[in-house]
């Protein structure tokens, strides 16, 4: 394995563990929101409650930490001044905090005219439940900038810390208060709220501790502030870039949610089948490099900046494109594991995997499109994600609009998945517009070995399909009404049966030792 390929294993690892945690627990989340809500009207509508201070979380957290904060402020700790430094620190987190505290009182305000573009069934009950939920918007902000500065210094298991207790909190605040409030979507949301709020407090000391102190300061010194101008200038087209990205979710719910009753509720559960995926390895991978490719680009040591992003796309190869294939086949069992308890019965385990085998299918891109922005971003370019975003959203809701009336939540998942292979495409086209490595040999290595992952994982899923129906048909008939028995088992022997014909396939092509990176 190259070096660059262990460094960046290494330097995720921590990250990564905390991420998987996270994810386990988001699933732990959804899976107490499976038993409390299923995938009824009510589950709707907190689905539609929390997209709204979500988006603008993406576009004002998210967008401007990765796309513009940490480039800029690596430029000031290369430059060592630390005057300058915490004066950049005190007007960015200036400008944020009244950039947000707007957008939480006008989300607030606006709630009774937003709710209603995604439809009117339970419609003041979304109207109670985005209010409840908007100030997350500025708790996860503040997470967001402490976030920015820890990774800009290398320091990641914070940032993987935050979520989990996000979390943990959520999910105790449903069951403890649950009986206490109207319904068990109020519970939850109060508990989303609780998590934000702990997200910044539990990393402020961490900041702290780096030596980064920072105060509020005036409003028009922040907006004067060079380095504040230079996030600005940088995550304007990427604010434009986002919105188109998360307007693709605007459009999908407010068409799912008049498809049908519980079709939202699906395609959430569905999606977070995926974030699990994405989020253990994907995201882990483009928050570390992005720290190290902005430094690579900025010393003009393009060798260092092309191996590191070579091996990130490799990584991203070899885990994403075997999981697609298994969870393509095993989905169900998945999902009823997961799931199938109290008020998510058998109906709304037919909707979930409908959208979830679609989703799947563009596991690898989305992936792809995490590693790749950032590798944008510490070029200082963000116009270039921007273009690839517009066109994706383009894709996306045309897709959506046509496919939705025949395939109703598969057809909201599929438009999702064909827009982010439309966003990779549109991602290299621009990246080999704009590059200092040779493009086409880059491309080519990355083709042949996503090439091999595919037939690795094809002949690894043969033994899979073959048992299935036997397995199926055993556990089903002797396991009764034991869930673990009847979903967790076969599970377990599938994914045996895949990764031991797989990774000796792996392990005999050397494709484990790094020989394409």
């Amino acid at each position: 394995m190259p070096p660059s390929t262990r460094s960046l294993l290494r330097s995720g690892s921590a990250l990564s563990l905390l991420t998987l945690v996270s994810r386990v627990l988001g699933l732990f989340r959804e899976m107490t929101k499976a038993a409390l809500l299923g995938t009824s009207a009510l589950s709707d509508a907190f689905s539609v409650a929390f997209l709204i201070p979500n988006l603008f979380r993406r576009l004002f957290a998210e967008g401007s930490i990765s796309a513009a904060f940490i480039p800029t402020f690596k430029g000031y700790l290369l430059e060592d001044d630390q005057q300058k430094t915490r004066e950049f620190l005190s007007c960015f987190c200036t400008f944020l905090s009244f950039l947000v505290s707007i957008a939480v009182a006008a989300g607030i305000i606006a709630a009774p005219l937003l709710v209603p573009v995604f439809g009117k069934t339970e419609l003041n009950e979304t109207v109670f439940l985005t209010r409840i939920m908007f100030p997350f918007l500025g708790f996860i902000s503040i997470a967001a900038f402490f976030q920015g500065i820890l990774n800009s210094v290398h320091v990641f298991a914070p940032s993987g810390l935050a979520p989990v207790i996000l979390n943990i909190v959520t999910i105790a605040c449903a069951w403890l208060l649950h009986p206490y409030t109207k319904n068990p979507a109020r519970a939850i949301a109060v508990g989303i709220l609780a998590g934000g709020f702990l997200e910044a407090a539990v990393q402020a000391p961490f900041v702290w501790k780096r030596g980064f102190r920072f105060f509020f300061t005036g409003l028009r010194a922040a907006f004067a502030n060079p380095g504040t101008r230079a996030v600005l200038r940088l995550v304007a087209p990427t604010i434009i870039g986002m919105a188109a990205y998360q307007l693709n979710d605007v459009v999908s719910t407010a068409l799912a949610r008049r498809a049908g009753v519980g079709i939202v509720s699906s395609l959430q559960y569905s999606l977070r089948l995926q974030e699990l995926m994405l989020g253990v390895f994907a995201v882990s991978i483009g928050t570390v490099i992005l720290p190290n490719l902005s430094e690579y680009a900025k010393s003009s040591n393009w060798d260092m900046y092309e191996r590191r992003l070579a091996s990130a796309l490799d990584i991203i190869a070899l885990i994403t494109i075997p999981v697609s294939f298994f969870s393509l086949a095993e989905g169900g069992l998945v999902i009823r594991l997961l799931f199938q308890s109290l008020s998510f019965d058998e109906e709304s385990v037919r909707l979930t995997l409908t959208a979830f085998r679609f989703h799947i299918a563009g596991l690898y891109f989305i992936a792809l499109n995490r590693i790749i922005a950032p590798a944008f971003y510490a070029r200082n370019d963000a116009a270039s994600p921007t273009k690839a975003g517009v066109f994706s959203f383009a894709v996306n809701i045309a897709l959506a609009v046509l496919l939705v009336g025949p395939m109703k939540g598969g057809g909201v998942a599929l438009a999702l998945s064909v827009s982010g292979a439309a966003n990779t495409a549109a991602l290299f086209v621009l990246f080999g517009k704009k590059t200092h490595i040779d493009i086409k040999g880059f491309l080519t290595k990355r083709l042949i070995f996503m090439l091999r992952m595919t037939a690795f994982s094809v002949i690894a899923l043969i033994p899979v399909l073959l048992f299935n129906k036997y397995l199926a048909g055993f556990f089903t008939a002797e396991g009764a009404g034991n869930r673990f028995y009847r979903y967790a088992l076969p599970l377990f022997i599938t994914l045996i049966l895949f990764a031991g014909t797989g990774v000796p396939l792996l392990l005999a092509s050397g494709s484990l030792r790094g020989k394409t990176g």
